[in-house]
């Protein structure tokens, strides 16, 4: 008889579930607003690596660094900041973050409720969003008062180009914690290895000309080095030999399959590792 008083299982409302996730991102803010000390190093820090990148670009100018920077060196490094800055904090908030949801017994609390699982992964994209935009606009303030004028042209498609570029980093970000699901601690070593191989091949700071050509055929094959090349050279009007990787109509269809595909796969990547972490019964495993 009780069975038959047993209600189905009903999945939570589109209201119930998006108060969830919204739950998770004040939850994300407060935990940011404790800590007022590491929230002014993220500022200082920007200044530093800023001054740092500048000063070291401007040195094999030229002039030296007292010459100063033409326009387009500004862009090339301004915009390439920018999605340095994303994918940087898209692999510690987004894929690191559920390293540190086990270290704070909360993550398997979290599949424990009717709240999606996925919701998770959602909410740190808003926070990086939200939180990198102003360190981005930061440091592009920072750099042109160091560098000089920024050239901004084709502004909806450059728009476009970072949309499809972010979506395909965020994805990136979902499979990267489906690896520190399966890695735990070494994830910490992952972060700092894919940030220099990102420095190196999507040349982020420098043009893809300055690499040499076994290095430049190796950038070829990351889909996010098209991302970097398209969204600046776009911003940058396509001055002469821009992008640099491949044709304009190539690059964009790259990129746009890169942000439409990988957040599929990387949702996939995390679906699948997670499923092995509750096999396993390591989600509150440290």
């Amino acid at each position: 008889m009780a069975a038959l008083n047993q209600q189905p299982y009903q999945s939570p409302s589109m209201s119930a579930s998006f108060s969830s996730f919204w739950a998770m991102v004040r939850k994300e803010f407060t935990i940011m607003l404790r800590y007022p000390i590491e929230f002014l190093a993220s500022f200082i820090q920007i200044f530093l690596i800023v001054t740092i990148f500048t000063l070291a670009g401007l040195m094999f100018s030229p002039d030296g660094a007292q010459g100063g920077a033409s326009a387009e060196i500004t862009g090339i490094v301004a915009y390439g900041f920018i999605m340095f800055l994303f994918l940087s904090d898209t692999l510690w908030s987004i894929g690191f973050n559920i390293r540190r949801e086990q270290k704070q017994g909360t993550l398997e609390q979290i599949y424990m409720s009717p709240a999606s699982k996925l919701a998770v992964l959602g909410s740190r994209v808003i926070i990086t969003l939200i939180w990198t935009s102003i360190l981005s606009v930061v440091a592009v303030f920072l750099l042109t008062s160091l560098l000089g004028e920024l050239p901004i042209h084709n502004i909806g498609l450059g728009i476009f180009v970072l949309i499809m570029a972010l979506s395909g980093t965020f994805g990136t970000g979902f499979a990267f914690a489906a690896l520190t699901l399966r890695v735990k601690e070494s994830a910490n070593t992952a972060v700092n290895l894919l940030q220099f191989v990102f420095m190196i091949f999507c040349a982020p700071f420098f043009a893809f000309s300055a690499l040499p050509e076994p290095l430049l055929w190796i950038s070829r094959f990351i889909p996010l080095a098209y991302g970097v090349d398209l969204f600046r050279s776009t911003l940058l009007g396509f001055p002469n030999g821009f992008p640099e990787l491949a044709p304009f109509g190539v690059e964009l269809t790259i990129v746009t399959l890169f942000g439409v595909g990988m957040p599929i796969l990387g949702i996939w990547l995390y679906q699948q590792a997670e499923n092995h972490a509750r096999r396993r019964g390591s989600l509150s495993e440290y």
